[in-house]
């Protein structure tokens, strides 16, 4: 992986997670100052909010730790599994937090329920994203025994010579 790729994708990163920490601020503050007015039950939407918020940190911080281990070259690890694991809990967290979020508006959409479907088709979508992450895992099992098997052979082949 290249520098400029890494540079961009650290950079991306780091304008998502900020972008969440200012969400999760505006919530917390829209919680502390601002009253329920309305149908739509808004507390319970926001604490939501701040809970999907935060496994997409998790998820970004895995991926920064990955992108790491990839430019030092020990992303071929074990240690590596434990960051791919924890992503691919975070975005089954969050498509459990979009489906709570899919539930709680629900109701105010009697009237047109292709939005709740929608939203339901969304959830299944990020829960697709979990399978494929979980299938990228896959992919890193068998890469790290080859390699482990590559390292023996060629411990092997050392003792021979």
């Amino acid at each position: 992986m290249g520098k400029l790729t890494v540079r961009a994708l650290r950079a991306v990163l780091v304008v998502v997670l900020t972008g969440t920490v200012c969400v999760q601020a505006s919530m917390v503050w829209a919680l502390a100052t601002d009253p329920e007015q309305g149908s739509l039950p808004l507390t319970p939407l926001r604490l939501v909010t701040i809970l999907g918020m935060v496994s997409v940190q998790v998820a970004l911080v895995c991926v920064w730790r990955l992108v790491t281990m990839v430019r030092r070259g020990t992303v071929f690890s074990h240690a590596a599994f434990r960051y791919v694991d924890t992503v691919i809990g975070a975005i089954v967290a969050a498509s459990l937090v979009w489906f709570a979020v899919t539930a709680l508006n629900a109701p105010g959409q009697r009237e047109d329920p292709g939005v709740t479907v929608i939203m339901g088709g969304v959830g299944v979508a990020v829960l697709g994203v979990a399978l494929l992450v979980l299938v990228m895992r896959t992919l890193l099992a068998q890469a790290v025994a080859r390699d482990v098997e590559a390292s023996r052979m060629r411990a092997e082949l050392d003792e021979v010579i």
